[in-house]
């Protein structure tokens, strides 16, 4: 009850439902750059779909250190979970997907489309009651993953769409392929390290490498 009565009191603070200060703008962003890389996807611009997915993927990336610069209520701490993971669903479960759609996967290979995104919302879904369950506890911090992140999507696909465009083959086997086994490991039961900085210097070098790639695409 007491919980309740604390959200209701931080309702009232603002005439609109939700949060808007800066620890979740970068959060905001990657969720517009996935909804336009969707739409990109749609009216057949590859180049331009990717690079909504790697933006989508830089945000993703450095939110959580721009959110932890502002003491945040509890409201707002769980507010930055949630919200999170719903637009981590845009970016990194439904875009790859219409990227998917776009590069040929028709027919059959809807199946595994519909898996992706699945699986993608089963990982975030069981990533947010975890967190749940952590900060209704000691507050502790998350220094391990169960399973593979959906981020690794803003690295992934963005590769195999480059390297398969390279190739000069339209057969989706390659984007197929990476989308079957990371359906996989975003389920699968096991370890993942949470990134420091070094890791995290590490995934933005790989980023900018992939930007490049796809930059210099035809």
């Amino acid at each position: 009850m007491h919980g309740i009565a604390a959200i209701m009191k931080e309702r009232h603070k603002t005439p609109l439902v939700g949060f808007y200060n800066y620890t979740v703008a970068l959060t905001y962003l990657g969720a517009a750059a996935g909804l336009l890389g969707v739409f990109a996807a749609v009216d057949g611009k590859d180049k331009c779909a990717l690079l909504c997915l790697l933006l989508a993927g830089g945000c993703d990336l450095f939110d959580g250190l721009v959110a932890r610069t502002r003491r945040r209520t509890e409201q707002e701490k769980r507010f930055g979970v949630q919200i999170d993971s719903l637009a981590d669903l845009i970016s990194f479960g439904v875009l790859p997907a219409a990227i998917g759609y776009r590069l040929g996967m028709r027919g059959a290979w809807l199946a595994l489309l519909c898996v992706y995104a699945l699986c993608a919302l089963i990982r975030l879904a069981y990533y947010n009651v975890t967190a749940d369950a952590m900060q209704a506890g000691a507050g502790e911090r998350r220094t391990a993953y169960e399973g593979l992140p959906v981020t690794t999507a803003a690295l992934v696909f963005p590769l195999m769409a480059t390297v398969q465009n390279m190739a000069n083959t339209e057969a989706p086997y390659l984007y197929g392929g990476a989308m079957l086994l990371m359906s996989a490991a975003f389920v699968l039961r096991f370890r993942v390290t949470k990134p420091g900085v070094r890791g995290m210097a590490a995934a933005a070098a790989a980023g900018l490498a992939v930007l490049l790639l796809v930059l210099l695409r035809p």
